[in-house]
């Protein structure tokens, strides 16, 4: 279980008392604060975290967090206002600056990750990215965190993952950020194909190796196909 030396929910409360403007670039609620002790503290020892991102999830993560790192940019004082505050760890934390898209990719993770959160760049397809780059690393019972639901495409993301079989969803918290619990399932090979094997894509996959049979051109069924389509892909 996880071991402070303050209580973490106390710890909690004092993050939550900044003010909602402490830096620039956004903050999750108290109550996200607080979904994270008690997912993290259902994992047991947090030994190595990663974050994209800055500001009071950083804070937290860095006295959770035997060894935390952090992929972001000081955008709106987000790196700078963390390493000046009081209830920061600097022992346990190191910030890789710069954008995600460029340092991730050159980034070398050497170790499994128990807790990843995802609070990067929000623009499509930047959280897909970093998803990318972090899935791999996941321990089995570990957590992933994806902040920012309510933007349309980082929903589809987590509705994508959500489907699989490698993350079971835990929580969804104040309908903006998810907590997902990764299983034991095995790994999509991140240099493969294995669109069919994704959870998301299997009800058209199973369509594809079993078709119905065909229906006669004009019928309900085939109007209803095409009538889809159009709607989907806006054609006429």
């Amino acid at each position: 279980m996880i071991s402070l030396a303050v209580d973490p929910f106390a710890l909690v409360d004092q993050i939550a008392a900044l003010p909602d403007d402490w830096h620039g670039a956004g903050s999750v609620s108290p109550a996200v604060l607080r979904a994270l002790v008690r997912h993290a503290a259902g994992v047991g020892r947090i030994v190595q975290s990663v974050e994209t991102g800055s500001g009071k999830t950083t804070l937290l993560l860095s006295q959770l967090s035997d060894a935390h790192t952090v992929f972001a940019v000081d955008a709106g004082g987000s790196i700078s206002k963390v390493k000046g505050s009081a209830l920061f760890n600097p022992r346990t934390t190191t910030f890789v600056d710069g954008p995600t898209q460029r340092t991730m990719p050159a980034h070398h993770f050497p170790h499994r990750h128990q807790l990843v959160l995802i609070d990067g760049p929000h623009g499509y397809p930047f959280p897909d990215l970093e998803y990318y780059f972090l899935y791999p690393t996941i321990d089995t019972g570990g957590l992933l965190v994806i902040d920012d639901l309510l933007i349309p495409t980082i929903a589809r993301m987590y509705e994508v993952i959500a489907a699989g079989d490698m993350f079971e969803p835990i929580e969804v918290v104040e309908a903006n950020t998810g907590f997902l619990r990764r299983t034991d399932a095995p790994l999509i090979d991140p240099l493969a194909d294995a669109w069919w094997e994704q959870g998301y894509n299997r009800s058209y996959y199973q369509r594809l190796i079993s078709p119905a049979p065909a229906a006669a051109p004009g019928s309900a069924r085939a109007n209803g196909w095409a009538s889809r389509i159009r709607r989907r892909f806006g054609r006429a």
